[in-house]
């Protein structure tokens, strides 16, 4: 997928007409998001995170958030951890403590509390994974916003 595609066919936009020029102009602005996309959920150091449950993460936060597609997109790459894509599930059986700090971060970020982060480190998870999966989220929340945007700027609904 070219860099103009993935924020602008998430929201729907097409190369050719006005808005599609306008955006196309701003070229940049998609590369430097398609890089971080890239660094975000397929590093080449994945640590203790694949770049399948990234995916899946990404898809359940988008989910979250009431993007279907968005959430489909990712979903795509979540392969075995697809059911974590799900926010109806909670990862008890593999990943409470994660799916639970995913969530709260990704829903209710100013309520992050350093017991958030002892209950990560308490259940295996490094200083480095925990910035990794801050990452994800910050990142995921990002370009929601992106897409929500362009959607609203060519008359959509986000």
């Amino acid at each position: 997928m070219s860099l103009f595609e993935m924020p602008t066919l998430m929201a729907g936009v097409t190369e050719t007409g006005g808005f599609g020029a306008a955006v196309k102009a701003r070229s940049n602005i998609f590369d430097m998001t398609q890089a971080a996309e890239e660094a975000v959920l397929r590093p080449d150091e994945c640590g203790a995170f694949p770049h399948d449950m990234r995916a899946a993460l990404a898809a359940r936060i988008a989910a979250q958030s009431g993007d279907r597609v968005l959430a489909e997109h990712h979903a795509k790459a979540a392969g075995a951890m697809a059911p974590l894509s799900d926010p109806t599930q909670d990862g008890t059986a593999s990943h409470p403590v994660l799916i639970a700090f995913v969530d709260k971060a990704a829903n209710a970020t100013k309520d992050i509390a350093a017991e958030d982060i002892t209950r990560l480190q308490s259940a295996g998870v490094g200083d480095a994974d925990i910035v990794r999966l801050c990452e994800l989220v910050a990142f995921v929340a990002y370009q929601l916003r992106v897409v929500a945007g362009l959607r609203l700027m060519q008359g959509g609904k986000t």
